[in-house]
């Protein structure tokens, strides 16, 4: 007879596992990906170690899928405040405000996904997390264009470019260091999303409404709240 597992014994597993990246999430937040180690997030989760490569045979696994989770989430996050935007050129700029205020939020996890030196190979996983986010924002502006918008453009192109700059002022080596203060953070999302809007065509009076825009938007409000 073959064993089938119950309703209830699948929710289990799914909710250990949720907490296993749970643990290894905050371990990242907190100490980068070098502080993401079976033991340490085994007891995290309040399970075994042996628990853990049950779920996550190796580490490479755990960092792997910790990636993939965050950035689904990221890619959620966008395509909620874009969606929820009046029109394709409020979306976009609803996509760069939440790609830099889930960067700033926690800038140490941040860091880890997008390129902190790590012991195993996770580069898959990163490039997979990259080209989805990426992909999202080209799809934005492709249909700012499509809507006469913005000027014609290679929008693959201009996507990859914009979550490079973004991710490079706002996290890499050269970012500011005081961007822990909230009124500095709200200030440097308005300046990225200004930056963003301006590089791909939009005029810069109306660039500036957008923005503008973006912080009377309940969910633009709450990613920056939440960020703070």
């Amino acid at each position: 007879m073959v064993y089938r597992r119950t309703h209830q014994v699948v929710k289990r597993l799914a909710a250990r596992r949720s907490a296993i990246l749970a643990a290894a999430r905050e371990a990242a937040a907190e100490g980068g990906m070098a502080a993401v180690q079976i033991a340490p997030v085994a007891v995290r989760a309040n399970v075994a170690a042996g628990t853990v490569y049950r779920y996550f045979p190796s580490k490479a696994e755990l960092i792997s899928e910790l990636i993939s989770e965050v950035s689904r989430d990221e890619l959620a996050a966008i395509r909620r405040a874009a969606d929820a935007a009046p029109g394709p050129s409020s979306a976009l700029a609803a996509a760069v405000t939440t790609v830099a205020v889930h960067t700033l939020s926690q800038r140490r996890l941040a860091w880890g996904i997008l390129a902190e030196p790590v012991d195993v190979d996770v580069s898959a996983s990163r490039l997979a997390s990259r080209r989805e986010i990426a992909g999202e924002m080209a799809a934005r502006i492709d249909a700012a264009v499509r809507a006469g918008h913005l000027p014609a453009q290679d929008t693959a192109l201009a996507a990859t470019a914009l979550l490079g700059a973004l991710h490079e002022a706002l996290v890499g080596p050269l970012a500011p260091d005081n961007l822990d203060d909230p009124a500095k953070m709200r200030d440097a999302v308005q300046t990225v999303t200004l930056l963003a809007l301006r590089a791909v065509g939009v005029m810069d009076a109306r660039a500036r409404g957008l923005v503008v825009q973006q912080t009377l938007l309940p969910t633009a409000k709450a990613l920056v709240g939440a960020a703070g």
